[in-house]
Protein backbone atom coordinates (compact mmCIF):
# COMPACT_ATOMS: atom_id res chain seq x y z
CA UNK A 1 0.00 0.00 0.00
CA UNK A 2 1.32 3.57 -0.80
CA UNK A 3 1.51 5.87 1.64
CA UNK A 4 -0.73 8.79 1.45
CA UNK A 5 -0.81 12.43 2.52
CA UNK A 6 -4.24 13.09 4.53
CA UNK A 7 -5.96 16.47 4.26
CA UNK A 8 -8.54 17.00 7.17
CA UNK A 9 -11.24 19.22 8.31
CA UNK A 10 -12.68 19.46 11.80
CA UNK A 11 -15.88 20.91 12.71
CA UNK A 12 -16.28 21.96 16.73
CA UNK A 13 -20.41 21.52 16.68
CA UNK A 14 -21.22 23.75 20.23
CA UNK A 15 -24.19 26.44 20.98
CA UNK A 16 -21.89 27.96 22.88
CA UNK A 17 -18.85 28.24 21.25
CA UNK A 18 -20.90 29.11 17.68
CA UNK A 19 -22.16 32.20 19.56
CA UNK A 20 -18.62 32.90 21.44
CA UNK A 21 -20.31 32.37 25.03
CA UNK A 22 -17.44 29.53 25.21
CA UNK A 23 -13.79 29.02 23.99
CA UNK A 24 -13.35 26.31 21.07
CA UNK A 25 -10.59 24.35 22.74
CA UNK A 26 -11.25 20.90 21.55
CA UNK A 27 -11.11 22.36 17.84
CA UNK A 28 -7.50 23.34 18.37
CA UNK A 29 -6.57 20.45 20.42
CA UNK A 30 -7.50 18.31 17.31
CA UNK A 31 -5.82 20.51 14.56
CA UNK A 32 -2.58 19.95 16.77
CA UNK A 33 -2.95 16.33 17.17
CA UNK A 34 -3.72 15.61 13.83
CA UNK A 35 -0.58 17.82 12.70
CA UNK A 36 1.77 15.70 14.96
CA UNK A 37 0.46 13.15 12.96
CA UNK A 38 1.33 14.10 9.98
CA UNK A 39 -2.40 14.91 8.62
CA UNK A 40 -2.98 18.49 7.02
CA UNK A 41 -6.34 20.40 8.65
CA UNK A 42 -7.23 22.14 5.71
CA UNK A 43 -10.59 23.56 6.93
CA UNK A 44 -12.30 24.15 10.36
CA UNK A 45 -15.30 25.38 11.58
CA UNK A 46 -17.57 25.93 14.45
CA UNK A 47 -21.33 25.81 14.34
CA UNK A 48 -24.54 24.90 16.33
CA UNK A 49 -26.24 21.93 17.15
CA UNK A 50 -28.43 22.03 14.39
CA UNK A 51 -28.44 18.90 12.62
CA UNK A 52 -29.30 20.87 8.45
CA UNK A 53 -26.04 23.22 9.52
CA UNK A 54 -23.44 20.18 10.14
CA UNK A 55 -24.81 18.53 7.56
CA UNK A 56 -24.12 21.28 5.24
CA UNK A 57 -20.66 21.55 6.51
CA UNK A 58 -20.07 17.90 6.29
CA UNK A 59 -21.19 17.90 2.82
CA UNK A 60 -19.48 20.75 1.46
CA UNK A 61 -15.99 19.16 2.69
CA UNK A 62 -16.32 15.81 1.79
CA UNK A 63 -18.32 16.87 -1.65
CA UNK A 64 -16.94 19.83 -2.85
CA UNK A 65 -13.26 20.64 -1.27
CA UNK A 66 -12.32 16.83 -1.48
CA UNK A 67 -11.26 16.36 2.32
CA UNK A 68 -10.03 12.89 3.17
CA UNK A 69 -10.93 12.95 6.68
CA UNK A 70 -13.50 15.32 8.75
CA UNK A 71 -13.24 15.16 12.03
CA UNK A 72 -16.20 16.38 13.99
CA UNK A 73 -16.37 17.34 17.97
CA UNK A 74 -19.35 17.70 20.39
CA UNK A 75 -22.82 16.96 19.79
CA UNK A 76 -22.59 13.12 20.38
CA UNK A 77 -24.43 12.61 23.56
CA UNK A 78 -27.91 12.30 25.15
CA UNK A 79 -28.95 16.17 25.33
CA UNK A 80 -31.87 17.06 23.56
CA UNK A 81 -29.13 19.11 21.37
CA UNK A 82 -26.48 16.51 20.70
CA UNK A 83 -27.71 15.66 16.76
CA UNK A 84 -24.26 15.52 15.74
CA UNK A 85 -25.02 11.44 14.93
CA UNK A 86 -28.01 12.17 13.21
CA UNK A 87 -26.48 14.40 10.81
CA UNK A 88 -23.72 12.56 9.90
CA UNK A 89 -25.82 9.58 9.58
CA UNK A 90 -27.73 11.61 7.11
CA UNK A 91 -24.89 12.32 4.95
CA UNK A 92 -22.94 9.19 4.67
CA UNK A 93 -23.71 6.23 2.39
CA UNK A 94 -22.35 3.39 4.71
CA UNK A 95 -21.35 3.40 8.53
CA UNK A 96 -18.21 2.53 10.05
CA UNK A 97 -19.09 0.78 13.45
CA UNK A 98 -15.87 -0.75 14.38
CA UNK A 99 -14.44 2.43 14.97
CA UNK A 100 -16.78 3.60 17.10
CA UNK A 101 -16.93 0.08 18.80
CA UNK A 102 -13.30 1.10 19.62
CA UNK A 103 -13.80 4.65 20.53
CA UNK A 104 -16.60 3.74 23.05
CA UNK A 105 -14.71 0.22 24.84
CA UNK A 106 -11.37 2.42 25.43
CA UNK A 107 -13.56 5.21 26.83
CA UNK A 108 -15.12 3.15 28.88
CA UNK A 109 -12.32 1.75 30.84
CA UNK A 110 -11.62 5.24 31.66
CA UNK A 111 -15.57 6.35 32.15
CA UNK A 112 -18.92 5.40 32.77
CA UNK A 113 -20.15 7.77 30.49
CA UNK A 114 -18.55 6.52 27.42
CA UNK A 115 -21.55 3.85 27.64
CA UNK A 116 -23.66 7.12 26.83
CA UNK A 117 -21.74 8.45 23.55
CA UNK A 118 -23.69 8.14 20.51
CA UNK A 119 -20.54 9.07 18.08
CA UNK A 120 -20.65 7.20 14.37
CA UNK A 121 -18.35 7.27 12.12
CA UNK A 122 -19.18 6.68 8.62
CA UNK A 123 -18.00 7.12 4.71
CA UNK A 124 -19.93 9.86 2.15
CA UNK A 125 -18.11 9.16 -0.85
CA UNK A 126 -14.00 9.30 -0.42
CA UNK A 127 -14.75 10.83 2.96
CA UNK A 128 -14.06 9.51 6.30
CA UNK A 129 -16.15 11.43 8.96
CA UNK A 130 -15.74 10.60 12.66
CA UNK A 131 -17.74 12.17 15.34
CA UNK A 132 -15.64 12.66 18.62
CA UNK A 133 -16.76 14.13 21.88
CA UNK A 134 -16.97 17.74 22.78
CA UNK A 135 -13.79 17.91 25.95
CA UNK A 136 -10.53 18.16 24.73
CA UNK A 137 -9.18 15.38 26.65
CA UNK A 138 -12.32 12.75 25.23
CA UNK A 139 -11.85 14.23 21.85
CA UNK A 140 -8.45 13.56 21.85
CA UNK A 141 -8.18 10.13 23.66
CA UNK A 142 -10.95 8.83 20.90
CA UNK A 143 -8.64 10.25 18.04
CA UNK A 144 -5.89 8.37 19.60
CA UNK A 145 -7.96 4.76 19.58
CA UNK A 146 -8.77 4.96 15.87
CA UNK A 147 -5.72 7.42 14.00
CA UNK A 148 -3.37 4.16 13.41
CA UNK A 149 -6.44 2.91 11.13
CA UNK A 150 -7.41 5.79 9.57
CA UNK A 151 -4.76 6.03 6.68
CA UNK A 152 -5.81 2.20 5.91
CA UNK A 153 -9.07 2.97 5.83
CA UNK A 154 -8.98 6.15 3.79
CA UNK A 155 -6.55 4.46 1.01
CA UNK A 156 -9.41 1.83 0.85
CA UNK A 157 -12.72 4.21 0.84
CA UNK A 158 -11.07 5.67 -2.32
CA UNK A 159 -10.16 2.49 -3.61
CA UNK A 160 -6.55 1.26 -3.19
CA UNK A 161 -6.70 -2.29 -4.71
CA UNK A 162 -3.93 -3.89 -2.67
CA UNK A 163 -4.37 -6.40 -0.80
CA UNK A 164 -5.77 -5.95 3.21
CA UNK A 165 -2.73 -7.77 5.72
Amino acid sequence: MTKIMLRAAVLTVSDRSSKGLRKDDSGPALEQALARHGIEVAFTAVCPDEEEAIARILTAWADEHGVDVVITTGGTGVSPRDVTPEATLAVVSRTVPGMAEAMRQTSLQKTPHAMISRAVVGIRGRTLIINLPGSPKGAIENLEVVLPAVPHAVAKIQGDPSECA
